[in-house]
């Protein structure tokens, strides 16, 4: 517990009952990356994978907005994250902001992206890089790079084409337009559109409904379902017999095997 009491720079971290809230907090530049905010983001993330206690990760915003991705006046001033020249800014994107998607695809704990105003660019694909997104009515999403003559050098393309689909992913790159809420959800890129007083109730929901089902199977299951995107057939499958002889003998599975017989709730203990 005294690790979540730390200062982290640009970003607030909370546990509460199975579940740790992180807020980007640079509410002042729209919760825009820092070099400190993605150094502790990723710390945070990989802790937390490794408690335990720990059963979904929620990820949100301060203020009025989610995140506005790159900093502008950082890069104006080729400063943080980028300074230095062409060989320098590859090498600090692959040990920076890179470094999210890569712990985040290899965390077996749930995360979901509480959308709680703008997510402009990576920003954008930080949500989408989520397990799960639940967006206010307010939300707004836009993937920027080429407006501002870059790319999505944090590795957004991967999980957006691969979350709404070759066509609609293309749209949203090539045009840079801003979508709503709304159609955000109609196309795949949101999960839940709620109210913005019900944003953080119904994300509490979701966490906690995460906590209550067995975490072993839950975290396989997460696994199974990126394996499946980035493997053959043959071998998703021969994935997922080893993963069913584990979870069959399982004390979580007889527990739940319990609980619906007996028509009682299973408490699942570990992790």
């Amino acid at each position: 517990m005294s690790f979540y009491l730390r200062p982290f720079e640009d970003l607030l971290v909370e546990k509460k009952k199975h579940t740790l809230w992180i807020t980007l907090n640079r509410p002042e530049a729209s919760n825009a990356y820092s070099t400190g905010m993605v150094k502790a983001l990723v710390e945070v993330l990989r802790f937390a994978d490794i408690d335990n206690e720990i059963r979904a990760i929620v990820i949100t915003g301060a203020g009025k907005n989610f995140c506005a991705g790159g900093d502008v006046k950082a890069m104006k001033g080729k400063s943080g994250m980028f300074a230095g020249g062409s060989n320098e800014l590859r090498e600090t994107y692959q040990a920076g902001i890179q470094q999210i998607p890569a712990t985040i695809v290899n965390l077996k704990t749930p995360v979901i992206a509480m959308v709680n105003g703008a997510a402009v660019g990576a920003g954008c694909d930080l949500a989408a890089m989520c397990d799960m997104r639940i967006a206010s009515e307010e939300a707004v999403f836009a993937e920027t790079f080429a407006k501002v003559g870059l790319v999505p050098g944090d590795g957004g393309a991967f999980f957006l084409t691969r979350l709404i689909g070759f066509g609609k992913a293309m749209e949203m790159f090539l045009t840079c337009k801003m979508i709503s809420a709304t159609e955000a959800k109609n196309i795949g890129l949101v999960n839940q559109v709620v109210l913005p007083n019900d944003l953080k109730n119904r994300t509490e929901e979701l966490a906690d409904h995460l906590a209550t089902l067995p975490p072993i199977a839950l975290q396989m299951t997460k696994k199974a379902v990126i394996h499946s995107y980035q493997n053959d057939l043959n071998s998703h499958l021969e994935l997922m017999a080893a993963y069913q002889g584990i979870t069959q003998r399982s004390s979580d599975h007889f527990k739940a095997l319990d609980g619906m017989i007996e028509k009682k709730t299973p408490t699942f203990d570990h992790n």
